[in-house]
């Protein structure tokens, strides 16, 4: 958001209250996700309700989305009533349809979903990820700048492609990194069932024998 903003001519104070709104939104995903997936580390350290339990856990995540609505608000005097609505939309935006991605995995797992393309990972990812990671902060940093609706579609097709090359990069780390320097659980994605897009490809491919071998693995509870 700050790079976007100041690469376009803007001012670095301009974005501090929207980049602040967007790293708690972050970290409250984070959070949120981790307790979902049964995630073991973030950050080289263990995840939040592995280190204090759920319920700690889940407040702090809810603390964080409590806290971002106070900068949202502060931008009207900061920046002006506009361009503060205008914010205040992306990051609704971003916020529903972050949570739609993770709804939508969540749906594939449970309902144990590997009948799907590349086309399915694409859209997955482009809810998932794309948007908290990559299309919103970029967006709201050319918004703050004050750079015309017609460079913005340039603004959001560069962030879909690096949101999606983003992900595809997680995916192969969490397969081929070690954990002290990837800082996740080494094949977490695996034991989680994740829908990646090596994974994805596999099912697809493999012989019906081979997909149902890998089914019984993934269905399998982590203990």
């Amino acid at each position: 958001c700050m790079s976007t903003c100041r690469a376009l001519g803007g001012h670095l104070e301009a974005t501090l209250r929207t980049a602040a709104v967007l790293e708690l939104y972050h970290n409250a995903f984070l959070i949120h996700d981790d307790f979902e997936d049964g995630s073991l580390m973030r950050r080289g350290e263990n995840t939040l309700h592995r280190k204090y339990g759920a319920p700690i856990a889940i407040n702090v995540g809810d603390a964080m989305l409590a806290l971002s609505l106070a900068p949202l608000l502060d931008n009207m005097e900061l920046l002006g009533l506009g361009k503060a609505l205008r914010i205040l939309r992306v990051v609704a935006d971003m916020a529903r349809e972050s949570a739609e991605g993770q709804a939508l995995e969540l749906f594939w797992i449970r309902e144990r979903r590997w009948d799907l393309s590349d086309e399915d990972y694409f859209h997955l990812v482009h809810k998932k990820t794309c948007w908290y990671t990559f299309l919103a902060p970029i967006l709201l940093g050319g918004l703050i700048a004050g750079i015309p609706d017609e460079r913005m579609a340039a603004l959001e097709a560069f962030a879909v492609e690096l949101g999606v090359a983003f992900q595809i990069v997680d995916d192969v780390l969490n397969l081929e990194v070690d954990e002290g320097a990837y800082g996740k659980e080494h094949l977490g994605d695996l034991w989680e069932g994740k829908h990646t897009l090596i994974l994805m490809h596999a099912m697809r491919t493999a012989s019906p024998e081979d997909a149902a071998a890998a089914q019984a693995v993934l269905q399998k509870a982590r203990e």
